[in-house]
């Protein structure tokens, strides 16, 4: 393909791909999901699970492999750092510091126990040599990346979820977000050990881990000073974001992107942790305002469908495999959702809220994707247990939304909108506010 034919190509492959999440989110939300299962269901129906088994042809011409799934891959990857600098804006710290201990006990938790039976399940699975994991791979590396696998969040997933059900800005939101953050932060790095391992490279881990402190030390200090020093303080006194600030802001973020992807974590840690440092008040409305309709509505889906254009289920073909299947999901469901629910309860948090939060932590979604993707091209695990935990990160996402809406949702009442007197209420990013009427509906 010509540079032309690639970009006429894209936009083709980005009608039909806003088209699939638009209805399949449609769809999901009618039976109680949020919009982002139904885009991460439209990605897996855009591939070749279903629409490379109707028409093939099709399929491989409207996605074919090469330069044009290199320039989706990028343009998801924009609008998911762009989307989780958005959630870190509505990130309010003030919030949970009453509540540190539940959310430590809560992180703790979601990553000791699922280390403890990951690494139960990988010690069964290292057995029948090069079945599951490749040749060479120590009993300890799969035990780290099984726990690794299973105490993963689906980060970006749990903060749509948060986002859709007005829940940003709220106690309860920022805690299970403080929550998830800190988990795959843990995770990420316990993969890393293992694949600088594997790979005979321990400057992998010494990045991942001590580059990762680093960052958020320095962007949570001495950043976030200079941070409202020149854009917070001068915004406030324009009464706005202007143009060049703006795009100074933008800067900023890819920057911060790139250096957390360069240094093994994911770029998306960056983003959420920047915009957490950002300037509020007018900055984050403005930045808000902005950048909202276009990432949730056009840029965010690419991610989700690019993941499950990479996505293949049926792999699974026998009696024995569905069993270990079984196992995987029910060790998955007991480390996180379960244990993050006592830890919540040994906190003394209510039993509804326990309950929102482990099942808001239970899912795994693309986050747990990317792990095994990397995983996968790396030669550290076989086809066989990619699929496999491919299937759980899907039936433990697909469980999230319900399982939240019979514990928690159903009961949740939000506040009444006054046109007399300012009051707390939900705006239209899902934030807390302070404004005398709603300013717009839950997308």
């Amino acid at each position: 393909m010509t540079q032309s034919q690639m970009a006429v190509h894209f936009f083709l492959q980005l009608a039909i791909i806003l088209a699939a999440c638009r209805v399949v989110g449609l769809l999901a939300r009618r039976i109680g999901q949020p919009q982002v299962v139904g885009e991460m269901i439209a990605g897996v129906l855009l591939g070749p699970s279903l629409f490379g088994l109707i028409a093939p042809n099709w399929q491989q011409d409207l996605f074919p492999k090469g330069p044009s799934m290199t320039i989706l891959y990028a343009a998801s990857q924009v609008g998911l750092v762009l989307y989780m600098f958005l959630i870190g804006l509505d990130f309010d710290t003030s919030l949970i510091r009453h509540r540190v201990p539940s959310a430590i006990s809560i992180s703790l938790a979601g990553v000791t126990v699922p280390l403890i039976l990951g690494s139960l399940v990988a010690l069964l699975l290292i057995q029948d040599d090069g079945k599951f994991f490749a040749g060479g791979v120590k009993p300890w590396q799969a035990m780290l990346f099984m726990g690794a696998a299973i105490a993963i969040t689906a980060f970006p997933m749990l903060a749509r979820i948060i986002f859709e059900r007005r829940l940003s800005g709220t106690s309860l939101g920022t805690l299970a977000l403080a929550a998830g953050a800190t988990d795959d932060a843990i995770s990420w790095c316990l993969f890393a050990i293992v694949m600088a391992v594997f790979k005979h490279d321990p400057m992998i881990a010494v990045l991942a881990v001590g580059g990762g402190l680093l960052y958020v030390l320095t962007v949570l200090t001495v950043g976030r000073r200079l941070l409202q020093r020149f854009i917070g303080d001068r915004a406030d006194r324009q009464g706005t974001v202007s143009s060049p600030m703006f795009a100074v802001i933008l800067m900023l973020l890819m920057c911060a992107a790139w250096f957390t992807d360069f240094v093994g974590i994911y770029a998306i840690f960056g983003a959420f942790v920047l915009g957490v440092a950002m300037p509020r008040g007018i900055v984050a409305t403005e930045v808000r305002r902005s950048l909202e309709p276009v990432v949730t509505n056009f840029l965010l889906p690419l991610f989700f469908v690019f993941s499950g254009l990479n996505t293949q289920i049926g792999l699974v073909n026998s009696v024995g495999l569905l069993a270990l299947g079984v196992l995987i999901l029910v060790a998955s469901v007991l480390g996180k959702g379960v244990a993050c629910y006592f830890a919540a309860r040994l906190n003394k948090e209510p039993k509804r809220e326990a309950l929102a939060i482990g099942s808001l932590m239970n899912a795994r979604g693309l986050m747990e994707l990317i792990l095994l993707n990397i995983g996968l091209q790396a030669g550290l695990i076989t086809p066989t247990l990619f699929t496999l935990l491919v299937m759980m990160a899907i039936v433990t996402t697909l469980m999230a939304s319900p399982l939240f809406q019979h514990f928690y949702g159903r009961f949740r009442k939000l506040p009444e909108p006054e046109t007399t007197a300012p009051v707390v209420v939900a705006n239209s990013n899902g934030a807390v506010d302070l404004t005398p009427a709603v300013r717009g509906a839950e997308r």
